[in-house]
């Protein structure tokens, strides 16, 4: 195994075992050589001890995610999370509560998907040198939260490289949207979610100077190609200890 947890085999839980990404997280450990499902936990279990995992993936809801992932740190488990909706207080009293804990590791990813993450970066790298930028990310309608994760994380980075490079507001010269046509702005990038059956997870953001056009796009067809990155997470946790948001930052990309 590589410089991950220093065990032959990663003892894992799935706290949200029967959801889409949980069910599926269930059979990707499972079928891995150097990771054994312990525990499958969901609405009103008793977490108890957690299976003994030393690694716990967190796919529950939204409201839910915040007093899992305290209690798995509580008991002195490393955290994958793939739930969305974390707000900077949220984050903030995870890191109070690592304090406490400081050999133990959680991952709080946006999305898990090799080529999402590559989405990221690349947007990142480009944002400085385009005026112009909006987001649009499309997903199934049984999601529970707009924007998306992966959205709301994208425009930060842009944002964070768009003040870095001395640029401004994104040009838009709306006076009047009444009924929102214009979306909503995370860090001031617009952002747009659309919600269809039939789709997955999908993600571009679209850059804009004068004669050109940069699109840079990311589809997720189904919902194993999350589950290298998933892996990669409960892999190299615990050589991460206190919080780390983004899986960038095991793969060299923050």
């Amino acid at each position: 195994m590589s410089d991950a947890i220093k065990v032959s085999v990663i003892k894992v839980s799935v706290i949200g075992a029967a959801g889409r990404m949980g069910s599926e997280v269930c059979r990707a450990v499972t079928g891995a050589p150097d990771t054994e499902l312990v525990g499958r936990y969901d609405v009103g279990d008793d977490l108890g001890d957690l299976g003994g995992a030393d690694v716990v993936v967190e796919f529950s809801v939204p409201g839910s995610t915040a007093a899992n992932v305290a209690q798995c740190i509580d008991r002195g488990r490393h955290v994958v999370v793939g739930t969305t909706g974390w707000t900077q207080d949220k984050l903030a009293a995870v890191r109070s509560q690592l304090a406490g804990k400081p050999e133990i590791g959680v991952l709080i990813a946006p999305n898990f998907a090799i080529g999402a993450i590559l989405m990221m970066s690349f947007a990142q790298q480009a944002a400085k040198y385009y005026e112009s930028v909006e987001i649009v990310e499309l997903h199934h309608p049984d999601k529970v939260d707009a924007p998306s994760g992966t959205a709301a994380r994208t425009a930060s980075l842009i944002a964070r490289a768009r003040q870095d490079a001395g640029l401004g507001a994104v040009p838009d010269a709306t006076t009047s949207d009444p009924d929102g046509a214009r979306g909503a702005r995370v860090d001031g990038i617009p952002v747009h979610a659309l919600r269809l059956r039939g789709l997955v997870a999908h993600q571009e953001v679209l850059f804009g100077a004068t004669g050109e056009l940069l699109t840079i796009r990311h589809d997720s067809f189904d919902r194993v190609s999350f589950m290298p990155g998933v892996l990669e997470g409960v892999r190299r946790v615990g050589d991460h200890p206190g919080l780390t948001v983004g899986l960038e930052s095991y793969l060299g990309l923050s």
